[in-house]
């Protein structure tokens, strides 16, 4: 292993216990911010990968840290690289512009001859990737259905369609509260932890036959995702 500990030929060489030192104070780091948004987030949208992202984009940043070591023209040449890479495309998911930054930066590792930082990223990078994916991190079963309904009766009645949605589920959660101004009553959306998922046809004939309830709609959530 003497050319890994050796094999740092820039101009200011780096030690590679502090280089995996840092990698992994990172990866811990951005494993506890991803585990309290995982506890702290609440809306209607969730999504697996930006919680991925928490975890790796920190590492990457490290990374790129080392790659740096105060040089001001590496720096600028990362920006330049990154700068085309996000004008020829758009990248709609996080993860995958993590993917792209951890190219750019064993890229610039190879090029500024810092040939052990390059392999001990690649190695860190690929593990976390492979750790995410294994262990689906990320992933939360916290409801099993979305219901949607329109509510013509005084707001201050909904109680009755809670104390339906509570006849069928373990954990109700009013997601989103909107006024109709055209159709003169409030659009409500539900997330519902059933307590029998089988009897879902159950609970919307039921919601369908209570009087002020009209167009209800379902949306299975069996791994909350973007909604």
């Amino acid at each position: 292993m003497d050319w890994l500990f050796r094999g740092d030929y820039a101009l200011a060489p780096v030690s590679v216990p502090l280089v995996l030192l840092g990698l992994l104070l990172a990866f811990l780091a951005g494993q506890t911010l991803a585990w309290i948004y995982m506890l702290t987030h609440s809306g209607l949208s969730y999504s697996r990968t930006f919680v991925n992202s928490l975890i790796i984009i920190p590492v990457l940043v490290s990374a790129v840290m080392l790659v740096l070591s105060n040089n001001l023209v590496t720096a600028f040449g990362m920006m330049a690289v990154f700068a085309i890479v996000r004008f020829r495309n758009i990248l709609r998911d996080t993860l995958d512009t993590s993917y792209i930054l951890a190219g750019l930066v064993v890229g610039m590792a190879c090029g500024t001859q810092r040939f052990p930082v390059a392999v001990l990223v690649t190695l860190v990078i690929v593990v976390i990737l492979l750790y995410l994916w294994i262990t689906a991190f990320g992933s939360r079963h916290r409801y099993d259905v979305i219901v949607n309904l329109h509510w013509a009766r005084p707001l201050p009645d909904v109680g009755e369609i809670r104390g339906v949605l509570w006849r069928h589920s373990r954990r109700t959660h009013c997601a989103s509260q909107r006024y109709n101004e055209a159709q003169g009553g409030t659009d409500l959306s539900y997330r519902l932890l059933l307590r029998d998922p089988d009897r879902l046809e159950e609970l919307l004939g039921d919601l369908r036959s209570t009087d002020g309830v009209s167009r209800v709609t379902s949306l299975q959530a069996e791994d909350e995702s973007e909604v």
